[in-house]
């Protein structure tokens, strides 16, 4: 119920007047960019259609959404956030800024880039003889909410960008399955209903493949197991972006290592950039840099040498972690039953987590949360849609995989980037490889507090020690 300035109002009503695209409206606060502890994705971010025929509803609805940004700093999520690292919330000072979205209209009722990613400029979970100083790029169509959510993207790395990251199989199975656009169409928006009010998730359809993204697709031959690049090829089409990367129709893996590099001069740190590509113009592809921001990495060297470690003495090994340091003290565990685990049930799971971390708050303790696929994706047949406050008592998260439910190590989300602010330690261990492992058999003799229908809360009769070395990517949890 707030009022803007008279001065503030007069400008708008003159961008108004003059710029009937589709706008983003989102925060520039001193926090976010902060060189020691970032973040992401805590403060809202509205796109608005503004196409309404009347200037003064468009004017009503930007006004809205300026006020709804600046009150963001108070809403339950991001004071828990802003508590967690020791920042009081009149510390923060913030700008709203007002964007042109980047994109085209299609069937003259949803508004979207063709591309939008992120790219980092450290990778967390380097493989196939890269270094985490190559970094790493998701892609999706459609606006980037689908990658900064934590749902399915495409993944290669800038400074090899041949090199395919996946199984052409995996390529497939784990293909992006819908995309996010501006509705055009509602024009009965309520802005106090959340970000997602003026926003359509639209299913990615065959037909949308073979003609809006079919210059970003390959016909998957499921004889030979590969793909087949011809346009004019048919059958089955699947997002790959072959196109772009691995035949240079832009030069996106050059631009990105350029303003990788630029940007980590500029910054003096790793750096996250927020990207979009319109390719709708023909001869005339754009790349638009959207955000760039620091990449909290802790460099930090701890010593661990596992030559001194009995196996037997280890509860979790994993050379897919994140983090440094050493913690003491923590005695609980709270798992996701593999026997129960169901991913068309992950919203109650969340639910279930929620209360153990309230009773965790109470009792002054903290914990090691374990469950399979992405924690705190959007997607919730990925993984567990958690926010941070369900489980802000947890000091080690561990993503693992089921035989019949693998899903890609998160990278890119803007929960991720959260956590790794908070040098939280976030673990990986795909059941697939041999090197990484959990001990299920002296996990299932623990004293059991609670359990669930979902979830299971352990307490360990002596303290566990957790150890990580953030430049090998290696972490130990000692019984």
């Amino acid at each position: 119920q707030g009022k803007l300035s008279s001065k503030l109002e007069k400008k708008l009503r003159e961008l108004i007047q003059n710029w009937n695209v589709p706008l983003a409206v989102r925060s520039s606060g001193l926090l976010e960019d902060s060189q020691t502890q970032p973040f992401a994705g805590v403060y809202s971010t509205y796109m608005l259609p503004n196409n309404e025929v009347d200037n003064e509803e468009r004017l009503h609805k930007l006004q809205n959404a300026i006020k709804l940004i600046f009150a963001s700093p108070f809403k339950k999520k991001a004071g828990k956030y802003l508590h967690s690292i020791n920042i009081k919330t009149e510390e923060e000072k913030m700008a709203v800024i007002i964007q042109e979205i980047v994109g085209s209209i299609y069937d003259e009722i949803f508004f979207l880039p063709e591309v939008s990613g992120v790219c980092q400029s450290y990778n967390f979970y380097p493989i196939k003889g890269m270094k985490h100083e190559d970094g790493i790029t998701s892609l999706v169509v459609g606006l980037g909410k689908e990658v900064v959510d934590g749902g399915l993207s495409f993944r290669f790395c800038p400074r090899y960008p041949k090199i395919d990251l996946q199984k052409p199989v995996e390529t497939v199975k784990y293909n992006q399955k819908g995309f996010y656009a501006v509705d055009l169409k509602n024009k009965d928006i309520d802005l106090c209903s959340g970000e997602e009010a003026t926003l359509k998730k639209i299913s990615l359809s065959q037909d949308k493949l073979e003609n809006m993204f079919r210059e970003l697709t390959s016909v998957w031959d499921y004889h030979n197991l590969r793909f087949d690049d011809k346009s004019f090829t048919k059958g089955s089409r699947i997002l790959t972006f072959r196109n772009i990367i691995h035949y240079n129709q832009i030069p996106l893996a050059d631009i990105l290592t350029r303003l990788m590099e630029i940007g980590k001069l500029s910054l003096g740190v790793p750096v996250e950039i927020e990207f979009a590509l319109n390719l709708s113009t023909p001869g005339h592809p754009s790349f638009y840099l959207l955000q760039i921001r620091p990449l909290s990495v802790n460099q930090e060297k701890v010593e661990l040498d596992l030559t001194k470690i009995d196996k037997q003495d280890i509860c979790l090994f994993s050379r897919q972690a994140i983090g440094n340091g050493q913690i003491e003290g923590v005695k609980d565990i709270v798992l996701i039953d593999p026997a129960t685990f169901d991913n068309t049930k992950t919203v109650e799971m969340a639910k279930e987590i929620e209360a153990l971390n309230r009773k965790m708050q109470k009792e002054k303790k903290y914990y090691v949360l374990l469950g399979p696929g992405r924690w705190g994706s959007s997607d919730r047949f990925l993984g567990i849609p958690v926010r941070w406050e369900q489980i802000d008592r947890a000091k080690v998260i561990v993503e693992t995989s089921l035989d019949n439910f693998t899903v890609e190590a998160s990278q890119g989300s803007h929960f991720f980037h959260n956590l790794v602010t908070m040098n939280i330690i976030y673990v990986s261990v795909p059941t697939d490889s041999t090197k990484n492992f959990i001990d299920w058999e002296w996990l299932n003799q623990q004293k059991i507090i609670t359990r669930k229908n979902y979830t299971i809360h352990l307490e360990i009769e002596k303290p566990l020690t957790i150890k990580i070395d953030g430049h090998s990517a290696t972490s130990v949890i000692l019984k």
